[in-house]
């Protein structure tokens, strides 16, 4: 931090202590504060109101507009919350809202008839006390999700009847920083039927250059628009999803940048680990003399079911791949029905002479014939590479092997065993006539993805949006090692790294790897490669005693990742026909799916049965049948059509997405479906059973059993429990509606309402 940075956060942490004390106005004492309003809104909490004289309608939230601008570690936030009153008087309302520790009121108006709109942050012992108002008043126990927080109270103000209103706050607060990684939280209710839209855009500003921006609970939009600036957007499908929304963004290093979030579990011998990296802000030119250079050759369906518009589509993809490669790169084009046919018999350099060359050859490309797969992998895998080069083959197919060796195992193998050159394979399934489990592992074995293209989109586009996510190679051949901070091996100090393959990094990629540590003595993580065309390492050395439970996001992470890991595994399974369901292979995937699905609350088409009320989750036998049963039909049965390919959609976003509070995912007909009664609360999950929430650790007691503590919602126990889970993080357990079986330490308490 530099001296004028330092020189306002001190003014800010004197004008904070002024303001913690009264209004901005003036000191209240503390007997003269009022009570609550009749409507008390939490815009973080609820999407309505609450009034407990219920003479009226309640006034409604029905937006929430969110503008953060970051400015090196200080962070400027401002909530718009758009108000309705659907009842047909006046209603008088105020606002309660959680902000951070050592947050500053910079702002704070409303459309309203008050003189002097007003706003105070009351200090921590204050919000206990409205909390405690909140609970004995209106016996709700939502808002007792942000017990901990410092909460800023509003002046009270009328709503006109029938109308509508907006309110700003805008308060300031110093970001924490952990070396190179700065975070910032906005609080929100985790709770699923929380369902207010919230548009929210943050820009980043830094003295110094930015390396990577992160998001582990919410899909974003990055825009970088300088190497020290950056803007950030929920994406609008997320507009709705629940949760605090949580940012990261690392400080640009010589060459890579790296971070570690760690969340204690003494259950794993230490806990869970999130390890993110990025790149340099700004990464030099490929030119022919350094640098990485592409070799790109791309392989293309001309089977008769390419006829028609979808041909001319990949006509047009392929020569805007062309023409999108560097000068001094190199490429290639095969065409394959029953035969395969090259442009070149070698790859070629990209200059004008070869680009018209292939742009006339592309133009007479036809569609008739059938798919030959794998005799088109087969010579796309076999040509030598230019030195020097990342080789690249993109696969496009829109149908099932046909002519030729057709055997799935014998194709999906070529990726592997007939690939000296390791070149990476995107698969693009075009439509869904394809067999999705063969495309996806093609892709996985080789550093790769896969892609599908559905029958209402682009193709072009489509195809034009992978070729775009390849451009400028900065980290080629990734390895990831763990040694001693002394540098000497360090053998078991971790496990179960998703993904066990380190993909390559491109011009904007970040690297993601979660994981299980043991032991809490210091580590160094080694990330080396090719990088920019010269072989580098680089190392990071952690303290893992800074884990904290404010991480219970990364245990959620690394078991939505693995449950997919686990479900492909089971599908690739069923490429052999001998391979049953009760093979012992798929008995130990099977029960590792089940276990974790359970403990964690992340169900999938295969275990949403887990949430049906009649569903026994004690009796753990039948609970591994059932989910065998659906694995057997559905992940190894199911190779070829829409059945097939919405399942390689579900474990492509599972490995690569967010924390899917609401277990979304699509079923066997591409409907999106979401999952109410399971409900992810901080670093635990719940069942819903009838007017019931039980912990997920506690679901394999008998229903008859009795818990060793009953907690009346409310008394003076209840509010010493909620300070007691709030020290640990876990207060938002407490706002689930209904009755609440909960693990206390080694008690079973129950929570009456």
């Amino acid at each position: 931090m530099d001296g004028q940075t330092r020189k306002k956060m001190m003014f800010f942490g004197l004008l904070i202590m002024f303001l913690s004390g009264g209004w901005a106005a003036g000191r209240i004492p503390h007997q003269q504060m009022r009570e609550l309003a009749s409507n008390v809104i939490m815009p973080q909490s609820r999407d309505v109101s609450y009034s407990p004289s219920l003479r009226h309608g309640p006034i409604r939230i029905t937006e929430v507009i969110a503008k953060v601008d970051i400015i090196d570690q200080v962070a400027i936030t401002t909530l718009e919350v758009h108000l309705k009153n659907p009842s047909r008087s006046r209603q008088e309302a105020e606002v309660i809202m959680p902000v951070p520790d050592g947050a500053i009121i910079r702002g704070f108006a409303f459309e309203g008839s008050a003189a002097e709109p007003t706003a105070r942050i009351l200090p921590k012992e204050e919000a206990r006390r409205i909390y405690n108002q909140l609970v004995s008043k209106i016996k709700d126990p939502a808002l007792l999700e942000f017990i901990g927080y410092n909460l800023v109270r509003s002046c009270v103000f009328p709503v006109e009847a029938g109308g509508t209103q907006k309110l700003r706050l805008t308060y300031e607060h110093l970001l924490e920083i952990d070396g190179k990684r700065i975070d910032y939280t906005l609080p929100r209710s985790e709770m699923l039927d929380y369902k207010v839209p919230w548009k929210v855009s943050i820009r980043i500003k830094c003295a110094k250059h930015i390396s990577t921006v992160y998001s582990p609970t919410h899909r974003i939009i990055r825009t970088p628009i300088t190497s020290n600036e950056y803007l950030v957007e929920i994406a609008p499908d997320a507009a709705t999803e629940p949760g605090a929304f949580r940012l990261s963004y690392l400080m640009a290093a010589d060459g890579l940048a790296a971070s570690l979030l760690c969340y204690p579990d003494p259950r794993v011998g230490g806990g869970y680990f999130l390890f993110l990296a990025g790149l340099p802000a700004k990464a030099p030119k490929i030119d022919v003399q350094e640098g990485i250079k592409r070799e790109v050759t791309l392989v293309l369906d001309r089977s008769g079911s390419m006829s028609g518009e979808k041909i001319e589509q990949v006509r047009q993809a392929a020569l805007q791949i062309i023409a999108g490669l560097q000068e001094g790169e190199i490429f290639n084009v095969i065409i394959y029905n029953n035969n395969v046919e090259m442009f070149s018999g070698h790859p070629v350099v990209k200059n004008r002479p070869n680009e018209q060359a292939a742009r006339k050859y592309l133009q007479s490309l036809t569609a008739n014939g059938g798919t030959n797969i794998h005799d088109a992998l087969l010579e796309a895998l076999r040509q030598k590479p230019t030195e020097k080069t990342l080789p690249i083959v993109l696969f496009l197919t829109d149908g099932i092997p046909t002519v030729g060796n057709t055997s799935e195992i014998a194709i999906r193998s070529v990726a592997v065993k007939a690939n000296p050159h390791q070149r990476r394979i995107f698969t693009l399934g075009v439509g869904v006539d394809v067999n999705a489990p063969l495309l996806e592992k093609i892709a996985d074995q080789t550093r790769a993805k896969a892609t599908f293209i559905l029958p209402q989109e682009d193709v072009e586009v489509k195809v034009g949006k992978v070729f775009n996510s390849l451009a400028g190679p900065v980290l080629a051949d990734p390895r990831f090692e763990i040694t001693t901070a002394r540098g000497g091996p360090a053998p078991g100090r971790t496990r179960d790294i998703i993904p066990a393959k380190l993909p390559d990094l491109f011009e904007g990629d970040q690297l993601v790897l979660l994981g299980q540590y043991i032991d809490e003595d210091p580590v160094v993580f080694n990330i080396s490669g090719n990088y920019l065309g010269a072989k580098r390492t680089f190392s990071f050395e952690f303290d893992l005693d800074k884990a904290t439970t404010r991480n219970s996001f990364v245990p959620r992470l690394w078991a939505g990742r693995k449950i997919a890991e686990l479900i492909d595994a089971i599908r690739q399974l069923g490429a052999d026909n001998a391979v049953t369901a009760h093979d012992p292979r798929v008995k130990e995937l099977v029960d590792e799916i089940v276990k974790l699905s359970t403990e964690f609350g992340i169900l999938t088409e295969y275990t949403a049965f887990l949430a049906e009320e009649g569903s026994d989750l004690s009796n753990m036998p039948a609970l591994r049948e059932m989910a065998a049963e659906n694995l057997k039909y559905r992940a190894m049965n199911a190779r070829v059509g829409i059945s097939a390919v919405n399942q390689s959609m579900n474990i492509m976003q599972q490995k690569a997405g967010g924390l899917n509070i609401r277990n979304t995912f699509y079923d066997d007909k591409m409907n999106q479906v979401s999952i109410a009664n399971v409900q992810q609360v901080s670093d635990r999950a719940f069942y819903q059973r009838r007017n019931r929430w039980i912990d997920s650790r506690l679901v394999k007691l008998d229903a008859d059993a009795r818990p060793d503590r009953v907690i009346q919602f409310g008394s003076q126990e209840f509010l010493e429990l909620a300070r007691r889970l709030a020290r640990r993080n876990r207060q938002a357990a407490l706002a689930l509606q209904g009755e609440i079986l909960i693990q206390m330490d080694d008690q079973t308490v129950l929570i009456k309402k």
